[in-house]
């Protein structure tokens, strides 16, 4: 059988390590043609349940545009449809409650949720601080930061089939009296390998950290204030062990609950682990992402805009469809699932879009980009969410939420990181930019090296590529000083530490405009960063609307998944999700 043109040799090669379906003894069983085919007759097969359209006729679109690298489903859907897993959704959200019987169903259910390919988000903020009385035996708590131990060796416990690591993030609400203990959690570089870590702040504390004041610590189990903090000395310790090891990051509560869809079914306490979907208790997200490098007109001078439409209700068609197909690990979660419907919709290669534009990332005409795309994506698939609520339904739980039309699902859209799906599709990741002109990426498995085929394609017809300048761009996070490359190629191939943080947060924050989920992005620094630039990029990314963020400092983990190369050793250059010992954690919505 013929394979997909499109497929790189290094999408190919993570394509047989992680995707296809192997027999028995290992053996390789299917190509990426019969993936994609498999994929998108699973999920179109639901048509025939609905009665309202051709499962033959979306089989082809879902196919063709899968094939075509136009759109991708997150790894789960791509493993798992059409397998006696059937698990398709990336991100999960358990509650944790305040006693020994709920903590412990957490563990379980976690490791159920690990087990077929899914990430957790995990709020701790329930638990009594330690050393708060335990009432059934007259005892002193653990505390959150203790039990966290206990989710995090289990996660360590579930390989998910050798193909993916479980991933987690912990969230601990600002005012709660073990904020301390819990952001300086990660300090070490060895606990909680398989956690990423994030402080549910409240506006108010932020608003007291710019103005130096106190906030008042909570006992979740009382109620009742325990002590007081100053708002600034907290924040400036957050920011220190961010700035030391890109942990903990941020999520910002109350501008996630101001946008709640479903307000009366309750608050949100956590996200997925990258951050991009904030979830209610039990609920879970499929996402995919829609490749713009492959939304180019024929000139490739612009985006085509009736193409684009087209993929966007292909998109959001295949999402709702996963939802139906979906073979969920917990009853709680089926039940929340298919009552909202959420989807999480989203985009990857803006930065090579920016590149054939001709546009710097982090400009002016970047962020008019993007809310521009933005908006024109969450417009079209909430016109397609209407369509289908007329044939089938709006989801069940509208009566809760704060829609009064017709709407098949209560999120649409989400920018996720598509780690390893945009290695697939062969475009840059999510919405960051460049994270350098040419890298390795460390995948389960191996490593795959990969150089930017626009400078590449510039750099041939410019006539400036030689064999030393390539072996200095490889060992370079940036080209800015290399003389021997034109000003105009330097100005628009800016790489992540080219690109100031408040840019970086700009960009992110122009995307957060359209999305009713949230956006995942990651704030990278230079190792001379300062812990100033780090707690500005918190305070500015809260200014200006995000609903979290991720900022992380040149060289501050080891083991990451992108790296560069300095002689014959790598150097990190980016990314959260790492483990102890030096392998790859990949976000599980790659």
């Amino acid at each position: 059988m013929v394979e997909p043109a499109l497929l790189s040799d290094a999408a190919l090669a993570l394509l047989r390590r992680r995707y296809l379906r192997r027999d028995k003894d290992g053996t390789i069983v299917e190509t990426p043609d019969q993936m994609f085919h498999r994929v998108a007759q699973n999920v179109a097969a639901v048509n025939e349940f609905h009665g309202d359209r051709s499962a033959r006729k979306d089989e082809e679109e879902f196919y063709r545009a899968m094939r075509e690298l136009e759109f991708l489903p997150n790894s789960p859907t791509l493993m798992n449809a059409g397998t006696d897993i059937q698990q398709l959704s990336a991100c999960f959200v358990v509650p944790v409650e305040d006693s020994i019987e709920g903590i412990y169903d957490a563990v379980k259910y976690t490791a159920l949720i690990h087990q077929t390919g899914g990430g957790v988000g995990l709020s701790f903020s329930r638990l009594r601080p330690a050393g708060d009385v335990v009432c059934s035996t007259g005892g002193a708590a653990s505390g959150p930061v203790s039990f966290m131990k206990v989710f995090d060796a289990a996660t360590e416990a579930i390989r998910q089939g050798g193909r993916r690591r479980g991933a987690n993030m912990g969230v601990l609400r600002v005012d709660h009296p073990d904020i301390e203990g819990f952001v300086a959690a990660k300090e070490d570089l060895v606990s909680l390998p398989n956690f990423n870590i994030s402080v549910a702040a409240t506006d108010e504390f932020m608003d007291r950290a710019a103005e130096g004041e106190d906030i008042e610590l909570i006992n979740p189990r009382t109620g009742k204030g325990v002590r007081r903090v100053n708002a600034a000395m907290l924040l400036e310790q957050i920011s220190a062990n961010a700035w030391r090891s890109g942990d903990p990051g941020m999520i910002f509560i109350d501008t996630i609950n101001q946008h709640n869809p479903t307000p009366r079914l309750g608050a949100i306490e956590a996200t997925n682990p990258c951050g991009e979907v904030p979830l209610l208790p039990y609920e879970a997200c499929n996402l995919g992402s829609i490749n713009l490098e492959r939304m180019m007109g024929e000139d490739g001078r612009a985006l085509d805009w009736a193409k684009f439409e087209r993929i966007i209700e292909v998109g959001v068609r295949f999402l709702d469809n996963v939802i139906d197909a979906n073979r969920y690990p917990l009853p709680q979660t089926e039940k929340m699932v298919r009552g909202n419907r959420k989807i999480g919709l989203g985009l990857m290669g803006f930065a090579d879009l920016l590149l054939r534009l001709g546009i710097r990332y982090g400009s002016p005409e970047s962020l008019a980009v993007a809310e521009e795309i933005t908006s024109f994506l969450y417009h079209k698939a909430e016109k397609v969410s209407a369509e289908i609520a007329e044939s089938r339904g709006s989801f069940p739980f509208i009566e809760e939420s704060i829609f009064d039309g017709p709407r098949r699902n209560a999120t649409l859209l989400s920018m996720a990181p598509t780690g390893t799906i945009s290695m697939i599709a062969g475009c840059s990741s999510g919405i960051e930019p460049l994270y350098a002109i040419a890298y390795g990426h460390n995948v389960i498995g191996g490593r795959v090296e990969e150089v930017n085929a626009y400078f590449l394609a510039w750099g041939r017809e410019e006539r400036f590529l030689t064999p030393s300048l390539m072996r200095e761009v490889r060992r370079r996070h940036s080209i800015k000083d290399l003389e021997e490359i034109p000003a105009s190629v330097r100005e628009i191939f800016v790489t992540a530490h080219d690109i100031p943080a408040v840019e970086q947060v700009n960009v992110q924050a122009a995307f957060q405009r359209h999305v009713d989920n949230a956006v995942s992005k990651t704030i990278n620094l230079p190792a001379s960063a300062s812990l100033e630039e780090v707690r500005d990029a918190f305070m500015h990314a809260h200014r200006q609307g995000c609903k979290g963020v991720t900022v992380y400092r040149e060289g501050s983990r080891r083991g990451q998944v992108l790296t560069i190369r300095r002689g014959e050793n790598e150097y990190p250059t980016c990314g959260r999700h790492v483990e102890a010992d030096g392998g790859p954690l990949e976000c599980n919505n790659c």
